[in-house]
Formats: C-alpha cells, sequence, structure tokens
C-alpha cells in the first residue's frame, strides 16, 4: 500500500471513528435505535484499499445516514416533558428527565408500564431514596405508591413533613419483573440519573431506604442491619441508611428501629421530636 492511500485510510477511519462515536452519544441520549454493529461494518468495507480511491466526509455521512436510522430527541427542540411532571419541578430536574426520556438502556424497559422518575419537592431538604418500582408504581408512573408506599408516607408526615415537601426517588426506575431484586447491570444504567436528581435536588438529608439505595450510594455492602441508625455522608450530603419500607411490612418489630434512624433524621433537620 502507498504512503497516499495509507494517509487516506487512516483519514477516513478517523472521520468513521467519529461518526460511530456520535451515533453511540445518540443512543446512549435514548433517541432511537442505532444499529451501531452495521456502522462499524461499513466502517470496514468501505475504507478505501489503493491510491486513487477516495471519501469525502459528505459522502461518509450519506454512508451513516443509510446503516442508522435516528428519531428526534425530546431534550432537543419541542419536548413531550414539563416542570408540572412528577419529579420535574425545576429545570435542572426537568432536563435530567429529558435525558432519560422513554429509556430503553436496559432490559427492564421491555417490561414496564411507566417509568417511574420521581416524585416531590425540587428543593425538598429532606430526600428517600428507594430500590425501584413495584407493581403500583409501575402502573401509576410515581414512587412509593403501594402498600410500602402508604407505610412511607405515614412515617413521612409522623416525622412533621408532607409527602410533596420531601422528594423521593428510585435506584431504577422501572420496575423489575415479579420485583425481583435490580441486577447491576439494570444498576449501572439508572446509577448516573439518581445521582443527577440527588445533585438537583440538593437536599439536606438523604434517607437510604434498604440495602440497594444503601449500596449504590456508598458502595458499602455490610448488611444494612449493622449500617441502619449510623449516619453516613454521600457527596457532603448526610445520608441515613435504614429499613426499606418494604421489609418493615414483612417484619414489623423493625419498625421500631427505623423509627428511632427516622428520629435522628428529625434531630439533624430542627424538626421537634413527636409529641407522646
Amino acid at each position: 500500500m502507498s504512503k497516499g492511500a495509507h494517509d487516506s485510510r487512516s483519514e477516513v477511519d478517523e472521520i468513521l471513528g467519529e461518526a460511530v462515536r456520535h451515533l453511540e452519544w445518540l443512543r446512549d441520549a435514548g433517541v432511537g435505535d442505532v444499529p451501531l454493529s452495521a456502522v462499524a461494518g461499513r466502517a470496514t468495507t468501505n475504507t478505501p484499499r489503493t491510491a486513487n480511491t477516495t471519501a469525502t466526509p459528505a459522502a461518509t455521512t450519506t454512508t451513516m445516514t443509510r446503516t442508522a436510522t435516528v428519531t428526534p430527541n425530546p431534550a432537543r427542540g419541542s419536548s413531550p416533558y414539563t416542570q408540572a411532571d412528577k419529579g420535574c419541578g425545576s429545570p435542572a430536574l426537568l432536563a435530567i428527565r429529558e435525558e432519560v426520556g422513554e429509556c430503553t438502556r436496559c432490559k427492564l424497559a421491555g417490561g414496564r408500564t411507566k417509568l417511574v422518575f420521581g416524585v416531590g419537592s425540587a428543593s425538598a431538604e429532606l430526600m428517600f431514596v428507594g430500590e425501584g418500582p413495584g407493581a403500583d408504581e409501575d402502573l401509576q408512573g410515581e414512587p412509593f405508591v403501594g402498600k410500602a408506599g402508604q407505610l412511607l408516607t405515614k412515617m413521612i408526615v409522623a416525622m412533621g413533613f408532607q409527602r410533596e415537601e420531601v422528594y423521593i426517588a428510585n435506584v431504577v426506575k422501572c420496575r423489575p419483573p415479579g420485583n425481583r431484586d435490580p441486577e447491576g447491570d439494570e444498576i449501572a444504567a439508572c446509577e448516573r440519573f439518581l445521582k443527577s436528581q440527588i445533585a438537583a435536588v440538593n437536599p439536606r438529608v438523604l434517607v437510604a431506604l434498604g440495602r440497594f439505595a444503601v449500596q449504590t450510594l456508598l458502595r458499602d455492602t455490610t448488611p444494612i442491619s449493622r449500617q441502619r441508625g449510623r449516619w453516613r455522608t454521600y457527596e457532603g450530603v448526610r445520608l441515613m441508611p435504614t429499613f426499606h419500607p418494604a421489609y418493615l411490612l414483612r417484619n414489623p418489630a423493625e419498625k421500631k428501629n427505623a423509627w428511632e434512624d427516622l428520629q435522628q433524621v428529625m434531630k439533624e433537620l430542627g424538626k421537634p421530636p413527636p409529641a407522646k
């Protein structure tokens, strides 16, 4: 291969590589199906192999357009989401919701009814993080509305708050089938959105409900029974690990311990102790 042909091939490879990286970004942003394997195949078969064969950026772009089907990104132009939507009460939260889109980043997307983004005050001083949606949440598109959610609401009210005054989100935004535990790849696909929500709300205190919330935020696999009730810190925010309300429904004797944990949160936030 002549030096001219080698230089031409390198130039086209660089252009194709940039196109592939752009398509990967589009796919990860949730804009639609992007068959990158097909693009990668064309990157090989269309590479010039003689000095007389050249490719221009325009020709490369035409090849990419035929290969990948890209749908409009809701975050660009007219968005189907507004700040009135659940959990989207600030420009920062709305931007996160637009980035999530109608997410297909993991296998949970195929079985969901509604994506469950979050709910509550965009400026809450108290934020709760749970595991993932259940059946009721999947139908309503709101976290913690089933039996466990009803218990959580009672706990929030007992702390001196209204549900709409706090912010509630989950580690994963789509319901795991059969309410199974979320798997590692599913958590990985959703984790950055949860962390962005926490940064957008900027609460004074986080309450991590159950082991998956604690493990995701703190990278600590110590059993929740040994972590609960002990203050931790996440990104400069005070974090209280405690039991998940679903666990408390199965083990009502632990409600006393969970309430002790929440009383520590009340003290941290300057809430008066409940009347006896």
